[in-house]
């Protein structure tokens, strides 16, 4: 036959029955049903006071508890989270700023209150990684590297694309730009970039990817836009082909503002850009930021002391350097002959340094394009190198 189960109110009524009949002392009934005296007394106790009923299982929750969360506060940290898609430590810095007499709770505390709302996604958790090997090199003040990309591009309500163009600035995660272009030619993006410079003047170098119109299949990777960059005193510096990651602050904000901002887009590509600015401003001035110790980045950043000069110099480079100018359709003259170079380079003066018996290296600004033979006159492309 089966086993009869149990509960533990079954088990403290017989323990109640065994006390009335007196068939053990307090003591050895407390023994064989492996309870303290304590608690043997507790439970008698309850049972005269109140009958079965006060044998049930009761909670050990405290009546009151000091470190309980205040209402009012638990109530703005869920209003905050509903305008915001910040997480805990966000929403306790943003508070504590605005409320300074608050006692607020620790940031465990205040993601426990948005679970219990219902107001936080669990996440699959993702596969570990090898730590990535790359470093990006150390900054420390604004304008010294700026990061630019397309942000993938997207329809908007109406069918039209938006590419979004961002700009930030490296050490501040202050976004310089985000616009929306209908293209990611070079003619728009060149006014993007001449809009930030006129703003908040010139940066020391701007890193990128690959792509177009920031890299060309050309001479040293260089396009239309990195040779303005160059003429400006600007070093265009190129992360790896396919990693991301060396440029991950960047892509961890165009993760965000996919976020913020495209889910769903917009009807409209200037409702999109309306969007755009309107992120623009909450993650410059009120968004806080981890890197930045919970501040946000507009209190970090100040504009370029290098301002948009009216009037371009030419490149100067050192004395013992041949110089050329490379003409249409992209070639310089050596002895009389062309040399195809490249067509990015119009218009545009080159540096020969001479390396040994007729060979050269040529260079623009500061990117070294190749070695030239003049016995062949042939170019050898150089690995493009970050200094």
């Amino acid at each position: 036959m089966p086993w009869r189960e149990r509960s533990p109110m079954d088990e403290r009524m017989q323990f109640v029955a065994d006390h009335t009949r007196q068939l053990w002392s307090m003591t050895a009934l407390c023994d064989r049903y492996g309870v303290s005296r304590k608690t043997g007394y507790k439970w008698i106790d309850r049972y005269v006071r109140q009958g079965a009923a006060g044998l049930e299982s009761r909670t050990s929750r405290p009546r009151h508890s000091p470190q309980t969360t205040d209402p009012a506060i638990a109530k703005a940290i869920i209003e905050l989270r509903r305008r915001e898609t910040w997480g805990g430590k966000k929403i306790v810095a943003v508070l504590a700023e605005r409320h300074p007499t608050w006692v607020m709770p620790a940031v465990s505390t205040a993601n426990d209150i948005l679970k219990r709302a219902g107001l936080v996604t669990t996440r699959r958790r993702a596969r570990p990684v090898p730590p990535a090997v790359y470093t990006a090199p150390a900054v420390s003040s604004p304008n010294q590297v700026w990061t630019a990309d397309f942000k993938g591009q997207f329809r908007t309500g109406n069918g039209q694309l938006c590419y979004p163009l961002t700009i930030c600035d490296r050490w501040s995660r202050f976004l310089l730009m985000c616009h929306a272009l209908p293209t990611p030619s070079t003619t728009a993006t060149k006014e993007m970039f001449r809009r930030a410079f006129r703003e908040y003047g010139l940066p020391e170098r701007i890193r990128t990817d690959n792509g177009e119109p920031f890299a060309a299949a050309s001479l040293g990777r260089l396009s239309r836009l990195s040779v303005d960059w160059i003429r400006l005193g600007i070093y265009p510096e190129l992360i790896a082909p396919g990693a991301p990651q060396q440029n991950g602050a960047h892509e961890r904000m165009h993760r965000t503002l996919k976020a913020d901002t495209t889910r769903p887009p917009a009807t409209s590509l200037r409702g999109q850009h309306l969007r755009f600015a309107a992120f623009r401003r909450r993650y410059n001035r009120v968004r806080p930021h981890e890197a930045l110790g919970q501040q946000p980045p507009a209190r970090l950043y100040t504009p370029s002391p290098r301002r948009w000069p009216k009037i371009v110099e030419p490149l100067v480079y050192p004395g013992h350097y041949e110089i050329r100018r490379v003409a249409a359709p992209g070639v310089m003259w050596w002895h009389s002959r062309r040399v195809s170079i490249s067509t990015v380079l119009i218009g545009e003066s080159i540096g020969l340094e001479p390396i040994g018996d007729g060979e050269w290296d040529i260079h623009f600004g500061p990117i070294r394009l190749g070695r030239f033979d003049e016995r062949t006159r042939r170019i050898q492309p150089a690995a493009r190198r970050q200094r």
